[in-house]
């Protein structure tokens, strides 16, 4: 059995009696937001520092705001504070720090999540008690009865966060519960590297089989439609209606494509019969030797950090593991510089971004897939010899996202270079 957990999206059948408690939360999460948005530039202005998590909880945890809802809401609320701030500063300098949550003179209603002290959960009558903080209880209630349904099939158990999230129209829950599921075997005993790139999205190399490209062109233009639309519409007081429902379909349709990308890559390994699953680990890609902010060039710097490479090998990760194959983290050292022909090490043999030709065997191919084949052999012991003398290290097969669909489908071979 494998343990994971599993996020189920839950009507809320008595949302009229509920709706005000829970503007009262989500106004209240904005506010704290907020709160912490400002202690943030006041630091910022006076020493040029970003205070972390621990920092925020410490210095608010008094604050008649933090007080507004359940401690552990109130918490993931700064956490969230920080993530984005840890992700704006990672970010190229073209990318806007975040902002107060207001809309005029309004506090939007933000998501607001319970973890397990706030939570009680009647599995009998479909229904969750969701704790509220002190300045908010009232003297008939200090909690919120909210019931809900979901999909038939679905059994809610074991949760281990709830979260209120405004779609626009209405309230509803996200519950995230822990599952244990049964594993499948191994569907074969070969190997798969993936080497997660720039110019694509990834490429995958297969043991004794033809390597594929798969880019995110689809993304990409998603990622740069809803981001201009998003910045184009934001008032003065903070992102309009407009801007947040353009931010939430970009978040819709970025889920959408990492949740069918990974499925799809798990349905390839099942059909090539692979055992493991090689990821190239990209944990400091954007530093350098001396931990300064790497540059790859306008183009790349904007495509790097639109990747959400630790999200989906997650996805990957346990999508792998119901299918009984292992997804192992590998250092990606020299996997794009060395040759997966002849093994010479040579920076320059990376002509452009996606073309790799080597000077010493004068192998050209896919740079993508170099190194993911690289990659692959780093967990095999003994390489075939014949796996890269077919040419399809040049030309790999090529998948794209098909929008109408919603899968990915394969693109033609053409006679072209790689």
């Amino acid at each position: 059995m494998l343990e994971t957990t599993r996020t189920y999206v839950a009507r809320i059948t008595n949302h009229r009696q509920v709706r005000d408690d829970l503007d009262q939360c989500g106004f209240s999460a904005s506010k704290l937001w907020n709160v912490g948005r400002y202690y943030i530039q006041q630091r910022w202005d006076d020493d040029g520092e970003i205070p972390d998590e621990a920092e925020l909880k410490s210095e608010l945890k008094h604050h008649e705001r933090y007080s507004d809802l359940h401690s552990q809401s109130s918490q993931r609320v700064l956490e969230e504070l920080a993530e984005a701030f840890t992700s704006w500063f990672d970010s190229d300098d073209d990318a806007n720090p975040p902002g107060y949550r207001k809309y005029g003179d309004d506090h939007p209603r933000s998501t607001v999540t319970w973890k397990q002290n706030g939570i009680r959960h009647d599995t009998k009558h479909g229904q969750l008690r969701l704790s509220k903080g002190f300045n908010l209880r009232e003297s008939r209630s200090d909690f919120i009865l909210a019931e809900y349904e979901t999909r038939p099939d679905v059994e809610v158990e074991n949760i281990q966060q709830a979260r209120a999230v405004w779609n626009g129209d209405e309230w509803e829950l996200h519950l995230v519960c822990r599952k244990q599921i049964p594993v499948e075997n191994a569907p074969g005993d070969k190997t798969a590297g993936i080497d997660l790139g720039i110019s694509n999205y990834l490429a995958i190399d297969f043991e004794g089989g033809s390597p594929e490209l798969y880019p995110g062109n689809t993304l990409k233009q998603d990622k740069h439609y809803f981001t201009r639309e998003e910045y184009q519409t934001e008032g003065e007081k903070g992102p309009s209606r407009r801007a947040q429902k353009a931010r939430r379909k970009l978040s819709r349709r970025k889920d959408h494509f990492l949740h069918t990308l990974s499925k799809h890559i798990v349905k390839r390994c099942v059909e090539e019969g692979v055992e493991k699953i090689a990821v190239g680990d990209l944990t400091g890609i954007r530093e350098d030797e001396n931990g300064d902010s790497r540059n790859w060039g306008a183009s790349g710097n904007k495509k790097l950090h639109g990747w959400e490479f630790a999200r989906f090998t997650r996805l990957l990760e346990y999508k792998a593991e119901e299918r009984g194959i292992l997804v192992d983290w590998v250092d990606e050292e020299n996997t794009s510089k060395t040759c997966s022909c002849c093994g010479q090490i040579r920076d320059a043999n990376r002509v452009e971004r996606g073309l790799y030709v080597c000077s010493s065997c004068e192998t050209t191919m896919n740079a993508d897939v170099n190194g993911a084949v690289n990659i692959r052999r780093k967990i095999t012991q003994s390489p075939p010899a014949g796996d890269i003398s077919n040419g399809c290290l040049a030309q790999p097969g090529v998948f794209l996202f098909d929008r109408e669909s919603g899968r990915f489908t394969p693109r033609e071979q053409g006679a072209c270079k790689p």
